[in-house]
Parts: C-alpha cells; structure tokens; sequence
C-alpha cells in the first residue's frame, strides 16, 4: 500500500482522522466561523499552538513550542558549537530532525511582506462560476456543479478554506443560465396541458412528461430571459454564502431601453464566449480560420470587450486597497490592463492555463496589439510550460516592440515578470474518491472480468479538434497492424465528452464525431469479431464513479493531444494508479508533458512511432513500471493544487516586493476618454507630429500625413467645441505644405517657436525679439561632427538648430551625439540662454524660453480661468523628451485631473510624466475616430459598446469619404 500524503504536499504524513468540528459547523460565513475567530493573535495559528505540552493533534505537521526551544535566537547562537559550516546552515534553517518550520508566508503574509500593505484579501477572477445556473421563479436557484476546470475550482476551492490565511472571493460569469423546468408538486391541480414551457431547440430531443402534474403552458420569451432585480438579489446572496466559497457573480447582458426597475433582460448569451472561443481558443492552439471582411469580428470582438469592462467594474466593487487580484485564462486577457487603468498600483497576476502561440501564428490574430497590451497591465503573467512563456515574450518584442528576457517584459516603465507554474490537482481528494468506495472497488473487478486476458488502454478525452483522438484511433489502426500478436489481446476503451468550446459545438456537420465513427467502425470490421470489438467508444459523459473505476482498471494511459494546456488526465491516472503501475504514455504537445518527465512521451503525428512505444509499454517490466510511476506519483502527489496555488501567490509576492517602487503607465481607458469627450462642451486637443500622427522613419522628409491621418483631422475640427492644434518641432512650410488645407486645424512650429491659430494664415514670431547669434557656433560644431558620422546632417529651422544622425550607422551615431551634446553644453550652453536636447537620433539646440510646455499653458490660459471658461476635456499626445514639457504643463494646471488626458506614444519602456499610453500612431487614430468618427474602418466599437452599453448600429460622429480605401498609416 502506497504511504498517504497531507494535503500540501509537501511532506508525506499518516493521515489524521477529520475534525469533527469542522466538518460539521453549520452553513454560515466563512469569515464567522469559530476556526477564524477564536483565533487568539494570527489568522492561520491553530488555538492550541500557543498552549504548551498540549498533547492533541495540532494544525501544523510539528508543535511550535517544540520548534521554538531548539531554534537558534541569533548567528552566535547558531555559531556556538558548531562542527561544520553545514551545522551552522542547519541550525539557522531551523530544521531539527524531520521538523521544519512553517515559512511566515504560510502563517501571516503580511507580516513576510509589511512594504506591500497587504489587506489578507485575494480576489479570484475566472470566466464561469463553478456553478451551472437554473432559473426558478420566486423559488431558490439551482446550482449544479459546472463540468471542466476541475483543478482550476479546487484552488478556488482551498483559497477558501482554513488551511490558507487569504480572505479568498471568487468573480465569474454567471454563465449561460437555463430556466428549470421542474415538475409541480403533487397537490397542484391537474394541468390542462403536457405542452413543455419552452421551445426546444431540437424538436426531437423535447422533453416527455412523466406524470399529469406538468406546470401550465406559458407563452415562450422570445426575447430573452428576464431576470428581475429581487432575483439577482437572491441569486448573489445565495453565492455569497455558499458553503466554502464566498462567490459574486458577473451580469452579461445589453442595456434595455425604458427599463428602470433594475430587471435585465438575457439575450444570446453564448455571444459573450463567442470571440474568446472561435478566435482566441482555436489561434492559440494553432488552427486559423479563413478570412472574412471582419464584421462579425468586430462585432464579437466588442462583446469580448465590454465583457472584461464588466468584470472590471464587478472587480471593483468588492476591492480593498492591498487586495491581491488573480486572473485566470483567455477569457479576460483584456482585464489586466483595465484594471491597471482604474487602480494604477493595484497587486494583479494572470494565468494562461492554455498553450500560447509562436509570434508566426499570434501575428494573424487581427487584434493581437490588445491582447498583449491587455495581458500586460498584470505584474505576474504565468504560463502552463516553459515554451508557452517563451512565445509570449517572444510576441511582445517581434509584435509590439518592447524589450525582453527570459524573466519577462519591459513595458512603459516597469518590469511585467513571467514564470512557469505548471498546475497540479488536489491528489488527496483523488486518490480518497478512487479508493475510498466500495462502488467504485466493485466496478473496478467487473471490468477486469468483462475484459479478462487483455489488456486494457484508456482514453478519456473531449470530442474536439486539439485533443487528438482522430490520431489515438489512427495510431492504435497503425499498432494492430504492425505488432499481430497482440490482436484480440488489447482493447482500447475511449471516452469522448463533448467538447466545451464555442466553435466547435456549432459544427453543423459534426465532422470530428463522423471521423471518429468512420475510425472505430473502421477498426473494429478490420480487427475485431462477432464477439470482440478492439475499441469501445463511449461518446457520453462519466459519473464521478464510472471515471476512476476506468482510471484504475486500466493498464496503459494513452494520452495524444496534438495541442493543450494542462492535461488533468494523466494526473488523476497516475494516482488512481497507485497500486498497479500501469504506464503513462503522454503526448509530447500536451502542456503536462513538461512536468511529467518519466511519461512516455510522444508525437501524436507520428502513428508509427505511438504504436511502438504502445507495444514498449505493454511489455514493460514489473521491475520498470514501478520505478516509472515511483517518480510520477512523487510529482503528482507534491505538486499538488495546494502547492501550486501557494508557490504562484509566493512568487507573486516576491515579484511585487522587487518593484514595488516602480510606476507603469496604463494603457488609454478608451471608455473613460469617449465618456468624457460626450460629457463636455469645450475641448482641447494637442498633437505632436512626428512620432505621434505618423511613424518615425529614417528620413524626416518621407513622414508626410496619410490620407487616413487626413480624414481622422478633418472630421474633429469639423466640430466647433474642438480646437485642434498640431505642436511640433517641424518648420513652418512643412505644417502648411501637408496639413496646411485644414483650416480649422491650429499649428506650433519649431517646439513653440511660432504659432497659427486657427483660421488663420498668417504665423506669429514669438522668438523674434531675441538674438540668434548662438546658431553660427552651433552650426560650426554640428558640421564637425556631421563629417565624423557618415550619414548624418543638419537641418536649419528659423529658431533652431536640428543634427539628425538616424541614417548613421546606430552605435556610432549614438556615441558622437553624446561627445556632440558634451562640447555643445561646455561652450554654446554657457554663453547663451539655449539648451541642448536629445531626441529620437537627433540633436536640437534652440531657446531656453521656448517649449512646447509654454505653448500648452498658453492654449489653455487663452480659455480663461474664471468658472466655466476652461476647457472640459484636454487631449495631449507625444513620443519623446521635448512632449514631456506639455505633460508636465498641464499636470501642473488647475484643470481638473478627470478632465485631462497625456498620453505617450510608442514601444520603448521610459518614465513619462503622461498618464496613459499608446503604442503607436496607429492607436492614435484609432482613438481619435472613435470621439468623432471620420474612419470608421479603424475605430474600436468595444469601449463604444461599454459607454452605450450596446453595440452601436452605426458610429457616431461626422464621417468622413474614404478617398483611400483601405490606407494604412
């Protein structure tokens, strides 16, 4: 008999009987319990830690007391005596004998990490509740166990619990919530009718009524399931106090014109999954689909949109300052970023538990800019296996252009860490449930029987496209095949769920359970015979029971997925294993195969190569087998869901203890700015050039406006409330010669040196009064060093002087602009009032009194500062050093914070006085449409959906003709 191990497992212990007390405390608030608030000092110490020479079992595998006696209080004292340096370590780790001392992570951490503030609280966000929903009019809702995500639950589930010092809440969906359909009770007069409530989809799967005693008909809601405000109410109650797990559950619907009472209405409520799991699901594990002219995209990809808008609201009600939040999966890739933009110091994590793509792939994801963005905002992103965090960083510098390593990510400012947490499965439960039950023990003898003299092969799998079935089936053909002498000796036994995702479940044509029919019946006529058939296919879902007895029956695991996250099977096989051995053979694709080394592991294509490893299994030694599953069972039973959850949340802490100090800059709140720009009457908007409305190229003279750019310009001066201004360090005639047809546009030349105000054509010289004697020296210099660096030249502007190195060769460039910027602050920079600035591979020497600082303050002065008079809405945009003076400008206003926007554009990670970013002057555009159309093919309908709380039919705004259809920037 295989010894037991704790629940952690991190240490392997006699299981103790179950505390009687706990099991039995009556249903009420996890936070009232008795094991939490006769707590006598520290959440997590047991109340009997602190009492000497008690006798009874403690919380805690070893008696602090004891624990205590033996430590050393100092070096010295653990230097006394000591034989060894070893002795020394020892006594210092405070290890004595097989007793070890609970790290002060696991009793208090708030207490191991005091500069973060922690509040104890850990909120868990995941797509769907743990629960299935059923409407009951009036009556309580029914809550079922939701399939899939086992091991994803239970961490929720020991987050919850005693055994942690967390304040655990769970958010999820709801998910799509079905009306019961329950039978009366018996005393309810006879209906006149049997007709069923609701439409079924499927005429031929209606229900049948079993009694006379059927509800009475009612008319079917066509437009959706109406939920009523009282019922929410109940709904969220019941959550809140459900036994083990405090949960708040996320409403997904549309805004309903003339509803008032606090009712909504659910309508298609599987649209909400629909981009998550048609695009993101299937690109992730390497499927693409054709290409279409994206409307639906656009239209599934704002539902996904306003999904985590809402989780972030739903988020933030029940967050504390000091709350640690944890998210989970692909559903809300978005959340991070959202979040960091409402709450910018805020604790967040993500866990992608499915696998991520190469760059090669992620590129064809039309949104893959907010995807990455989106995950960015967390300070933790952990993966499946080492591979999938490879690709992610990968993504981020071939995609958006950030700098990166193996540790993680450098965006705007801070450093987002990745890390590798293979997850586990709560083996103590698995292995008590398999074991534990004279059902299963009785079900486990009769498959033996029912298939005495062979052996058996398992395959427990969903009936889609990434789990390989199609290829188990082709493989197990190919081993019958080449190895005859095990025909009529081998059976495979395959179980096939349905499949969980969206995509696949609209498979019309039912094309992979076709394939897998045509397989086994293919197999089965070739090999099998009147009284055996080689494979048993079972497409239907397993009782708790009928899995484990079949886990634990079995003689080899064949596990073939051809593209997956974290494979739970094969850890629940190894333990239900546990007294038999059986071999473990694992697809190498699978995101387990990484953590299971002593598997046998495989490549799903290769059939030849499945069916001899499945023949080396079968004729595997006792002697093998033993040792093989040895090492499995260690891993399954020590990584545990427990282990998991407390290392990734260790890690977690680790890595905001690291950069606590750092500030990163969020992403643009698109809602937050579209809300704002509608609510006010008098807006500003200041836009550098370069950089900003068009990318930087290597010859200044190409960055000429796009016909998109153009258009986007056009239709936001159209409006009178807007003053638009162009504030650039270009001269002049290039502000006139290509946005010059604008009139209602204002512009800044030379960083401030001269204005045009709107409507005007005439430029003001405010540089004119002072003396420009410096250029002649600035000139000599320049050309000195314009000969040492082949490539570069000098550009002459009225009020400054402009050296741009960009064609050079960059190490070189880059060297003699700091020995030019040195010389030039030793002699020019001390005789006259100018200063010496470094840009984007260029240097510009011109007036100190002349910024694009002082012209921000000046355009917004112009208002007035009376009440009412200035502007309600401020939108400033710039890439490098000279736009951080306008940045800091209105920073240091009187205006209200709410109403101003700075935004940084660009991928290089930088400290910024803005407040947001963007990443490239594509997002500006973008931006800018979505306040006042004018391009409708670029503007994101997502934060538009979240302010209308609907998809729009049309965008708002002036529109602009497309005179360049399809143009990029």
């Amino acid at each position: 008999m295989a010894q037991k191990f704790d629940n952690e497992g991190a240490a392997f212990v006699e299981s103790p009987p179950p505390l009687t007390s706990i099991n039995t405390q009556d249903s009420i608030h996890p936070g009232l319990r008795p094991s939490l608030t006769e707590i006598p000092v520290t959440p997590g110490i047991h109340p009997n830690e602190y009492a000497s020479g008690g006798g009874g079992d403690s919380y805690f595998t070893h008696d602090i007391n004891k624990v205590r006696d033996t430590m050393a209080q100092s070096p010295s004292d653990a230097a006394s005596g000591a034989r060894s340096n070893q002795e020394i370590l020892r006594r210092m780790s405070l290890v004595g004998g097989t007793q070890r001392r609970d790290s002060l992570f696991d009793v208090d951490p708030r207490a191991a990490n005091p500069s973060l503030g922690l509040s104890g609280g850990v909120i868990s966000a995941t797509f769907c509740i743990p629960h299935s929903l059923q409407y009951r009019k009036g009556a309580d809702w029914g809550l079922n166990s939701r399939r899939g995500t086992s091991a994803l639950f239970d961490s929720f589930k020991y987050l919850s619990s005693d055994k942690t010092p967390w304040n655990h809440t769970l958010v999820g969906w709801t998910g799509e919530i079905e009306p019961a359909d329950d039978l009366t009770p018996p005393d309810t007069p006879p209906a006149t009718t049997t007709t069923p409530r609701f439409t079924p989809l499927n005429k031929s799967s209606a229900p049948i009524p079993v009694d006379a005693f059927a509800k009475p008909v009612e008319i079917p809601q066509s437009e959706g399931l109406w939920i009523s405000k009282e019922e929410k109410a109940r709904l969220e109650w019941q959550l809140a106090h459900e036994k083990g797990s405090k949960t708040v559950p996320v409403w997904l619907y549309d805004e309903t014109e003339g509803v008032t009472d606090g009712s909504l209405c659910l309508n298609d409520q599987s649209r909400w999954r629909r981009f998550a799991e048609h695009e993101l699901y299937t690109l992730f594990h390497y499927k693409i689909h054709e290409p279409t002219d994206g409307r639906a995209e656009r239209q599934t990809w704002a539902d996904y949109y306003r999904m985590n808008q809402k989780f972030a609201n739903r988020i933030l009600e029940v967050y504390k300052p000091g709350d640690i939040v944890m998210i989970h999966d692909y559903h809300l890739l978005l959340l991070p970023s959202m979040l960091r933009q409402r709450v910018p110091h805020m604790y967040i994590s993500f866990f992608l538990h499915i696998p991520f793509p190469s760059s090669e792939f992620l590129r064809c994801l039309p949104r893959r800019k907010d995807v990455l963005e989106g995950v960015l905002g967390a300070n933790l992103i952990g993966f499946q296996s080492y591979s999938y965090s490879r690709h992610f960083v990968s993504c981020c510098t071939r995609i958006l252009g950030f700098p990166s390593d193996i540790a993680g990510v450098d965006a705007y400012g801070a450093k987002v860490s990745v890390g590798v947490f293979p997850i586990g499965i709560d083996a103590l439960a698995v292995e008590r449930e398999a074991f534990g039950d004279l059902v299963i023990d009785k079900q486990v003898v009769d498959l033996r029987k029912l298939y005495a003299g062979k052996k058996i092969i398992v395959g427990r799998d969903r009936l889609d496209s990434v789990r390989g079935v199609a290829q188990k089936l082709m493989a197990f053909e190919t081993f019958l095949e080449r190895y005859p002498e095990w025909r009529e000796k081998v059976v495979l036994i395959q179980v096939t769920s349905p499949t969980s995702v969206e995509e696949e479940k609209e498979d019309g044509n039912n094309k992979i359970a076709n394939k897998v029919s045509e397989l086994v019946a293919r197999i089965n006529g070739l090999y099998g015979s009147l009284s055996f058939s080689p494979v048993q296919h079972y497409p239907q879902y397993l009782s708790q029971e009928e899995y484990f007895a079949l886990l634990r029956a079995a003689d080899i695991g064949l596990i073939t997925s051809v593209r997956d996250g974290m494979n739970t099977t094969s850890l629940e096989y190894v333990v239900c294993q546990r007294d038999d051995h059986g071999p473990l053979i694992l697809s190498e694709f699978s995101g387990t195969a990484g953590s299971l080394k002593d598997a046998i592991h495989i490549n799903p294509w290769d059939l030849s190569g499945v069916a001899a490893q499945i023949d080396y299994a079968l004729t595997m030694s006792e002697d093998k087998k033993t040792a093989m599953h040895q090492s499995l069972y260690h891993h399954v039973t020590t990584r545990t869901i427990q282990a998991w959850s407390n290392g990734y949340i260790k890690r977690l802490l680790t890595v905001l203890s690291a950069h606590n100090a750092t500030i990163s800059t969020p992403l643009l709140d698109k809602a937050t700015l579209l809300t704002q720009y509608r609510s006010a009457k008098k807006r500003l908007f200041m836009f550098d050039y370069d950089g900003t409305l068009t990318p930087i190229v290597r010859d200044p003279a190409a960055a000429i406006p796009s016909e998109r750019v153009i258009r986007t310009l056009k239709a936001l001066a159209s409006d009178t409330r807007n003053a638009v201004w162009i504030i650039s360090g270009r001269d002049q005639d290039f502000l006139s010669q290509y946005l010059g047809d604008i009139k209602e546009l204002g512009f800044s030349a030379e960083h401030g040196s001269f204005m045009r105000h709107p409507g005007r054509s005439e430029w003001e010289n405010l540089a004119e009064t002072f003396d420009m004697g410096w250029q002649k020296e600035v000139m000599e210099c320049f050309q000195v060093w314009t000969e040492k660096t082949p490539g570069s030249f000098i550009e002459r502007k009225r009020c400054a002087l402009t050296w741009h190195y960009r064609p050079s060769d960059p190490e070189l460039g880059a060297h003699n602009a700091r020995e030019c910027q040195k010389e030039l602050e030793n002699t020019v920079g001390k005789k006259w009032d100018v200063e010496v600035m470094t840009g984007k591979a260029n240097l510009e020497v011109r007036p100190t009194f002349i910024n694009k600082g002082e012209i921000a303050k000046r355009l917004v002065e112009s208002y007035g500062e009376e009440v009412g008079e200035p502007p309600e809405f401020t939108l400033c945009l710039g890439d490098d050093i000279t736009d951080e003076d306008m940045f800091r400008a209105l920073n240091g206003s009187n205006l209200p914070s709410d109403h101003v926007f700075t935004v940084t554009v660009g991928a290089s990670s930088k400290m910024t006085l803005a407040h947001w970013h963007l990443l490239e002057p594509a997002d500006v555009i973008n931006a800018v449409a979505l306040l006042n159309g004018g391009d409708t093919n670029v503007a994101d309908l997502g934060p538009l959906a979240v302010v209308e709380g609907k998809i729009p039919a049309e965008m708002p705004g002036v529109h602009i003709s497309d005179e360049m259809p399809g143009g990029k920037l």
